[in-house]
């Protein structure tokens, strides 16, 4: 699977970014089986930027209110929309048992940075103030994103700690693209050959960031502290460029008294939790379906909160 992924993904680092996108969604197959939803509804809101397209998914669950996700798709920054992450996002929703709010953020290099974050943010606000209409529980709303999204969902839960509020429950981050430092040990092991590629990551980096990296919006690790921020599930990819970077930050949030769960799976690669045909890929969701349940549950939620001992790394991160 990964030697047909790395030989048929296009040269992003040669090629104009709307060349990029359709060379892309060329790719891109019908799934085989869609969860079945209660419902899946497409919402425009008022955004910094103009109409910002969200859809929200519903599951067939009884229990109500019942909690919600707000999700950042990845891609580059550059490309992927609602569409690209639709199965993925039902899964979620059916899985967690949780309303799915997806963010069709505007994308660089029309819109650099921090255009996107700003979206999410401006998604996160309209969520907690409207979600109780689609079932969801505004008090337990958790921010999520995978590979650039991860890299949202990190900065607008910066920016939600320092701009007071809205207040949400967790952070999930799916091999986040975290910085542009790719000096780490998994950029100069996996750089070529594992799908994602240095050059591309440089890439997307110049067309999200083209006046620099040095702004919290834009890299989380520029904050000063990650205290007080929600507690975090943390997921990584052995065989991925940014998995150093995605292991440092689950250390440094548990080190700054944030409770984690962190999960590195070994022997994986960039995008896999997005290629259901995988049997690897089904396992993975299920465990860490059950991960984003158990940190958004009420019951335990003040124990957590109030006890950073519990913050752990699980020990295939520390391998490296």
């Amino acid at each position: 699977m990964l030697a047909a992924l790395d030989d048929g993904f296009p040269d992003v680092a040669s090629m104009p970014a709307a060349d990029v996108r359709a060379a892309i969604r060329a790719r891109r197959s019908t799934p085989q089986r869609l969860p079945d939803l209660r419902e899946a509804r497409e919402v425009t809101i008022a955004g910094p930027g103009g109409d910002l397209g969200l859809r929200v998914y519903r599951p067939h669950h009884v229990e109500s209110p019942l909690p919600v996700i707000v999700f950042a798709h990845g891609g580059g920054f550059v490309f992927c929309d609602l569409d690209s992450h639709d199965e993925f996002c039902r899964s979620m929703a059916v899985g967690v048992g949780a309303v799915v709010v997806a963010v069709d953020y505007r994308l660089a290099p029309e819109h650099p940075g921090p255009a996107a974050h700003e979206d999410v943010l401006a998604a996160l606000h309209w969520t907690a103030a409207h979600i109780g209409v689609h079932g969801g529980d505004p008090t337990r709303i958790a921010l999520a994103g995978d590979s650039a999204g991860g890299n949202l969902a990190a900065t607008v839960a910066l920016a939600v700690r320092d701009r007071g509020g809205p207040p949400i429950a967790a952070q999930v981050l799916i091999y986040p693209v975290i910085d542009d430092d790719f000096d780490t040990e998994s950029y100069r092991r996996f750089g070529t050959g594992h799908y994602n590629t240095t050059s591309a990551m440089r890439w997307y980096w110049q067309q999200y960031a083209p006046h620099g990296t040095d702004d919290v919006r834009l890299v989380p690790t520029r904050a000063a502290t990650l205290t007080k921020l929600p507690p975090a599930v943390v997921i990584t990819a052995e065989l991925d460029p940014p998995c150093a970077a995605g292991d440092a930050y689950a250390r440094r949030l548990a080190a700054d008294g944030v409770p984690v769960r962190h999960r590195r799976y070994d022997g994986l690669f960039h995008g896999f939790l997005t290629i259901p045909t995988l049997t690897a890929t089904l396992a993975a969701r299920t465990e860490i379906w059950a991960m984003i349940r158990d940190v958004l549950d009420p019951a335990t939620a003040g124990r957590r909160c109030g006890d950073p001992a519990r913050s752990s790394v699980s020990p295939s991160a520390d391998r490296r």
